[in-house]
């Protein structure tokens, strides 16, 4: 793909290939150094020590091969473990198998705790069903079952919601009389939380109690924080009541409160805290912030950060980035920086997720230049930017129309090694978009296929809102009707975008049909649904069909806003109704939850002048200004053009009035 002024995009994502171990580029390493020169006498800990000290997977299992096969030395549990505990690191699974095997030819004996490193290995490496078919098979080893690898394997089935493999594996342990722990419990613990059974969770925390093991922070935690997930924080506290509660629960039920922006229970809950003797730490601190910021409340943010310093509790890094984002948020950007070099003086050390977010804030604010040089510091100081970074910067340059910025920031992440995801690919269909490059971003979308990448109903919603603004709607319609073939459903904001289009290209019927065919697949309205489809009636005079989708918006508990109010009373002034427009308005008024605006005012001047009405018109532009509403270059050329301009006296003064407004 070309772009304009010979900028490209680099669509293609170069993966660097990576070399096999040994290979002829590659040979066995000179083993020399590593062979002592009384062969059939090598003492463990100088294996050992040589095993250990090679960083070098193929050397070290090379050397491991060698010492074995010369008969110089005859490997022991531990130098087996040494070598298995490098192959797993390195995820070699199929050369462990290899080993244990030969342990089990050798007749070596193979330790608990080499079991737990090898059941450690298949977590990591996400494969928990192939640690429970190596648990079964683990007394052909001549190891035992014990409580520890037990507690091991279960916590691997767990890191991967294996629910139905757990209870089994439970039962099994019982009946091998093995005893089960505090770690046991709080494992199967979180996997009653985990699959949403939080009473069963309880049952088993007196099950606990009554055997004699007693429950510790990670076994209240992981109920009271699952509680406080599902909605009931009440509950959760009353829990808490129970038992001396510890930080970590506080910091749940803080959460929960948090997350009902009940923030009187907050307060009350770090004052019980302090009455308490228990410590709030940075965490507990974090969680306010962070929800007081998102709620918009940031000065009651800062005001947490310093209780935070009064208690000689240090904010981190997550402190710090929710008051940035909170200031952002309410567009102080000012404000934002300020607490950024705050940050930076304290000797916090930023990472990608706070860049993020300062970049994200100065993206908001058309501030690209300086988002640009916070790129370039990131890699100066080796934080990788990630495609959460690029997509910002691309979306901050589509925003402005600069093309060539969003073009330029693409192919940096290609040439970074930087996989684009659907966001990114999105971003880059708006900035092609705005710039009216149809083609080019219906090309981007096919290349998504090709790299793998499944456009979602967000990249044609973006592409359709392009095409329906430039004027495409023939074009939008064929995005909108191919969306199936990508495996993508239309969603409201699709069906919004289309009928805009539709209505503002007066095809009112397509309209019609497409708003039909919206209640017949059942995708729920909104309230620019209705007002979008409002305008399209009122456009047309049929005025009752709007109303009624007014009453249907009302009924189904939506709210009207001003845009609702303006569209009706421009379309009774439009259609020589004034004074049902003039009864709108004034119940605007009186409800007290909506005045009429600029828009309101300029609506009802328009009709009075297509009216030749003089005094209403004169009358109803006082009335604007003295409600606060300049009128400016539209008013005055509603004014202007219309039979006013007869009047040479009332048009001279329009004329000055005219000249006053825009210098």
């Amino acid at each position: 793909m070309y772009l304009k002024d010979g900028c490209s995009l680099l669509l293609k994502v170069q993966k660097p290939s990576i070399p096999f171990l040994l290979n002829k580029r590659n040979p066995i390493p000179d083993l020399k150094p590593y062979l002592e020169t009384n062969k059939n006498n090598l003492d463990e800990h100088v294996v050992v020590k040589n095993l250990r000290k090679e960083s070098d997977i193929s050397s070290a299992l090379s050397y491991f091969k060698h010492i074995s096969n010369s008969n110089s030395f005859r490997h022991t549990p531990v130098t087996y473990r040494i070598m298995v505990q490098k192959l797993g690191k390195h995820g070699d699974l199929d050369g462990v198998q290899y080993l244990m095997q030969q342990m089990k030819l050798e007749g070596v004996n193979c330790s608990e705790e080499l079991f737990v490193d090898l059941i450690n290995y298949y977590k990591v490496m996400g494969l928990a069903e192939q640690a429970l078919k190596m648990f079964y098979r683990i007394r052909d080893f001549d190891c035992k079952p014990t409580v520890k690898i037990y507690n091991h394997v279960l916590d691997a089935l767990l890191a991967e919601n294996r629910f139905r493999m757990i209870n089994p594996l439970y039962s099994n342990m019982k009946k091998d009389g093995v005893e089960p722990n505090v770690f046991t419990y709080n494992v199967l613990l979180k996997a009653l939380c985990k699959n949403g059974r939080v009473d069963g969770a309880r049952k088993l925390l007196k099950e606990m109690s009554n055997k004699g093991c007693a429950p510790d922070d990670v076994s209240y935690t992981t109920i009271v924080s699952s509680l406080c997930k599902n909605g009931k924080v009440r509950e959760a506290k009353e829990l808490a009541d129970s038992f001396a509660p510890v930080v970590p629960v506080y910091n749940a039920l803080i959460s929960g409160y948090c997350r009902d922006c009940n923030f009187v229970e907050v307060f009350s809950l770090l004052n019980e805290m302090v009455e308490k003797g228990v410590d709030a730490n940075d965490i507990s601190y974090t969680i306010v912030i962070n929800a007081l910021s998102d709620a918009g409340m940031v000065e009651l943010s800062m005001a947490v950060l310093g209780k935070m310093f009064l208690r000689g509790c240090e904010p981190n890094i997550y402190t710090f980035s929710s008051l940035i984002k909170g200031f952002f948020s309410r567009g102080r950007l000012h404000e934002g920086c300020d607490v950024w070099n705050r940050m930076v003086s304290k000797g916090v050390v930023p990472n990608t997720v706070a860049y993020n977010i300062l970049i994200h804030g100065l993206c908001s604010n058309s501030s690209m230049v300086e988002a640009v040089s916070l790129l370039q510091e990131m890699e100066k100081r080796r934080r990788l930017p990630n495609v959460t970074t690029y997509s910002t910067l691309i979306d901050g340059f589509a925003k402005l129309k600069d093309l060539i910025g969003a073009s330029e920031i693409w192919n940096r992440m290609i040439r970074n090694g930087c996989q684009p995801n659907v966001v990114a690919y999105t971003c880059m269909v708006d900035a092609l978009c705005r710039v009216e490059m149809f083609d080019q971003a219906q090309d981007l979308i096919e290349s998504m296929m090709q790299e793998k990448c499944t456009p979602n109903t967000f990249t044609f919603n973006t592409f359709i809102k392009g095409l329906c603004h430039g004027g495409r709607v023939d074009w939008a319609m064929k995005a909108f009707n191919s969306m199936g073939r990508y495996g993508c459903l239309p969603d409201t904001t699709t069906f919004n975008e289309i009928l805009d289009g539709l209505f503002k290209s007066n095809c009112f019927e397509e309209a019609f049909g497409i708003f039909r065919e919206m209640e017949k697949v059942e995708i729920k309205w909104n309230l620019t649904t209705c007002n979008t489809t409002m305008y399209g009636f009122c456009q047309l005079g049929r005025f009752k069909e709007a109303m009624l989708v007014l009453g249907r918006m009302l009924r189904k508990g939506t709210e009207p806003d001003i845009i609702t109010f303006n569209t009706l009373i421009d379309a009774y002034c439009q259609h020589g109704d004034i004074k049902r427009a003039i009864q709108l308005m004034d119940g605007m008024k009186k409800t007290g939850e909506w005045r009429p605006d600029f828009v309101s005012y300029t609506s009802l001047i328009r009709g009075f002048c297509k009216r030749n009405d003089t005094d209403n018109t004169t009358k109803f532009l006082q009335r604007m200004m003295d409600e606060g509403f300049v009128p400016n270059i539209t008013t005055w050329d509603i004014l202007v053009r219309t039979s006013f301009s007869k009047s040479g006296c009332f048009y001279q003064e329009l004329i000055n009035e005219l000249d006053m407004v825009t210098g």
